[in-house]
């Protein structure tokens, strides 16, 4: 959506100048409800900022209706949304600051460009799914998806506008007589019961959107919207023009009662069978039916290329509850690799670093920590991706998969991915093996972390997602199935089911002798957690807790969880609890902290939310430590080594604060991307070395500062 001067909404386009501390540079765009503006925050990054129309701002009803909006899209921000960075409801004109996203709109795209080929009809149809999975897993009924509420962005398609969203136990209803909602895309029961309206609806939409995206009109399609209100409730769709093999699966979609339309996880499941044998960016998660997996050793060959595109393609991230996601700092990002090649180098890298004897002559980690910094990729940029192992660091970044010496940033050898490829991630090393998600999500890649060269792979492409500990890795199946391969070998070990398996949400932490599932109750109040050996697939232990809980960190054989709750995906409490003797803790916070993200140290937990508010938790003192207020408007999971902790920011500083006092001791220069628009749906937490401090930005950067001496930064 490309910004625009004087377009469109006569003087609110322009007017007010600030929303909040954001100065409104030019106009997005405007609707019934408000105006769209581009806005910079005070580090540097775009947002796009919704201001309310001063009308409706008089109104307690759409006062309220607002307050819903940004309370639906913070539950929801993640992958397939933006992130909403900040919001003042009660603002005189109430406003909504979220990431800005480059990129078209459906509507736009099939506009310029007519309609999709096929290939990049299925890709946007398995984005959309995912998309609504998430929305509705965490409670939410979008209403009024449509082409022009769906952004083509390079990583995916992204789902915005949550303006008539409503939570499922809203107490919110439509006012008799009242539809809300845009005619083409609304589905039956919003016209016939519209105070009934379900996750269905969003599918029956997604449906209507299908149809648009393939053939440029609805499945409904007349000048007058009464004449298409009667079609929608009485009439067949039309899906002339819609592909032979996504034809019956839209019109599933499109079913008049919402209990014969599929569900999200349905959709992928089928949409998998038609991309079996059809070239496809997208991945599509399905459910595991088959035998056990078999990795294909040593071969690097080349997988499925992307098919014809004229427009971004869709391409879905994975391992994401997406308010879980967002908690624990983890994401599948996705990408497709072609041909690769690993080779063994030293030079034509841009390096910046000192002699290796300081000012104080110090020639070693334990006297000294040398600064350097180091793009390693030649060409082409990019946010890097970190994994820090004595004695070296291995990064991913698009294009590229790279080992660095850590004590001055060499390059020790390069493995080149197509031109694109995105790598799901920062490198896994387990087993004695640096693991890479590769080909659009679909492979799992094993490196000889010393040669860079590839040892085994595995198509992950039918598991919901995969954890790595105790040197194997878990692969989660829909089906309610947990497959226990080995990290070295890639060989399988065995595969058991483990209860509510395929609705839980499963993490893994350094260090942790247990993989962790854990599930939260529909209203709330109770999450189910088991700890499942990773060795056996045994579940070693199983608790309810009280509360909606996020696990966040393994420490010392305890396990800690934010407590969550309420529309706006706020952390309130931190609690700790022991298997050994089955106590647990609770710290209530004076002040929730907006999607946070949190690292622990010991028996203390680190919060980092949306805004830039830092909070220190000491569980073993029941209390808050401290918080300050960093300014950062979107930051990574905050790491501790004790006496520091450190988090980057979106415009690549890394950021040091005391410990114990909460105090800002220093930070490093920003580093930008030339394409200052282009947003990091989640940034990497830095890495903790020997003396080191390791930390990658978006112009492409990895680099390392001393420890000792954050005021030198």
């Amino acid at each position: 959506m490309a910004p625009q001067q004087n377009a469109g909404a006569g003087a609110e386009a322009e007017l007010p100048e600030y929303a909040g501390h954001y100065r409104l540079e030019s106009h997005l765009g405007s609707g019934g409800m408000g105006v769209v503006h581009l806005a910079r925050s005070t580090s540097g990054m775009q947002l796009a900022v919704k201001v309310v129309h001063a009308e409706f701002a008089k109104d307690p009803e759409f006062r309220g209706r607002f307050r819903q909006e940004v309370g639906a899209a913070r539950r929801v921000s993640g992958a397939f949304t933006a992130p909403v960075v900040d919001a003042d409801p009660e603002a005189e004109r109430p406003w909504m600051a979220t990431l800005f996203i480059p990129g078209p709109t459906l509507s736009d795209q099939v506009k310029r460009n007519g309609p999709m080929e096929p290939a990049q009809l299925r890709q946007l149809m398995a984005g959309l799914a995912e998309a609504l999975r998430d929305i509705h897993r965490v409670g939410v009924v979008h209403r009024d998806l449509k082409p022009s509420n769906v952004l083509l962005a390079e990583d995916g398609p992204k789902v915005i506008d949550f303006g008539i969203s409503r939570p499922k136990d809203s107490e919110l209803r439509t006012e008799t007589g009242k539809l809300i909602g845009t005619p083409p895309f609304m589905a039956p029961e919003q016209f016939r019961r519209p105070r009934e309206v379900g996750p269905a609806a969003d599918i029956f939409a997604l449906g209507s959107v299908m149809v648009h995206a393939a053939t440029g009109r609805g499945p409904f399609d007349s000048d007058s919207p009464y004449v298409v209100a009667y079609q929608v409730v009485h009439d067949e769709p039309d899906l002339t023009g819609v592909p032979e093999n996504l034809a019956p699966l839209i019109g599933q979609c499109l079913a008049k009662e919402p209990e014969d339309r599929p569900t999200p996880d349905e959709l992928m499941r089928e949409l998998r069978s038609v991309a079996a044998s059809y070239d496809t960016q997208a991945f599509i998660p399905a459910q595991r039916t088959g035998d056990a997996p078999k990795p294909e050793r040593g071969s690097a060959e080349p997988g499925p290329g992307p098919g014809p595109s004229s427009a971004p393609t869709p391409a879905s991230t994975r391992g994401r509850l997406v308010k879980r996601a967002a908690l624990a700092g983890v994401a599948l990002a996705l990408a497709v690799v072609g041909g690769v090649a690993s080779v063994q180098l030293m030079d034509d890298v841009h390096q910046e670093r000192p002699s290796r004897s300081g000012s104080d002559g110090a020639s070693s980690a334990s006297a000294g920590f040398g600064p350097w910094a180091v793009k390693p990729a030649r060409q082409g940029k990019g946010l890097p991706r970190c994994t820090y192992e004595r004695p070296r660091l291995l990064c991913t970044q698009p294009g590229l998969i790279s080992s660095l010496d850590p004590t001055d940033g060499s390059v020790l050898w390069r493995h080149d991915l197509d031109k694109g490829d995105s790598p799901g991630g920062p490198p896994t090393l387990s087993g004695g093996l640096a693991h890479v998600l590769t080909h659009a999500g679909r492979r799992l890649e094993a490196f000889d972390p010393v040669t860079g060269k590839a040892r085994w792979q595995l198509d992950v492409s039918a598991y919901r997602g995969f954890r790595f500990a105790g040197g194997m890795l878990l692969l989660s199946g829909a089906d309610g199935r947990m497959t226990g391969v080995d990290s070295a070998s890639g060989e399988t070990k065995w595969s058991r089911g483990v209860p509510g398996l395929s609705e839980a949400y499963v993490v893994s932490f350094p260090k942790s002798p247990w993989v962790l599932v854990s599930s939260t109750s529909a209203d709330g109040d109770r999450t189910r957690v088991m700890a499942v050996d990773p060795s056996t697939g045994d579940v070693r232990w199983d608790v309810r807790l009280d509360g909606d809980l996020t696990p966040v960190g393994v420490t010392g054989g305890e396990v800690f969880f934010l407590a969550g709750g309420g529309d706006y995906g706020e952390a309130k409490a931190v609690v700790r609890y022991s298997p050994e003797s089955a106590a647990t803790r609770r710290v209530d916070l004076p002040v929730p902290v907006v999607q946070a993200q949190a690292g622990v140290h010991g028996g203390v937990v680190y919060l980092l939310g949306t805004g830039g508010s830092l909070v220190a938790v000491d569980t073993r003192a029941g209390k808050q430590l401290w918080s300050l207020e960093t300014t950062v408007s979107q930051g990574s999971a905050p790491v501790s080594d004790g006496r520091r902790v450190y988090f980057t920011a979106a415009d690549g500083r890394l950021l040091a604060v005391d410990a114990a006092e909460g105090k800002l001791l220093g930070q490093t220069p920003p580093r930008l991307n030339a394409n200052s628009a282009e947003a990091t749906a989640a940034l990497p937490p830095p890495g903790l070395g020997d003396g080191g401090i390791y930390a990658t930005a978006p112009d492409g950067t990895v680099f390392a500062v001393d420890a000792r001496s954050p005021s030198a930064w």
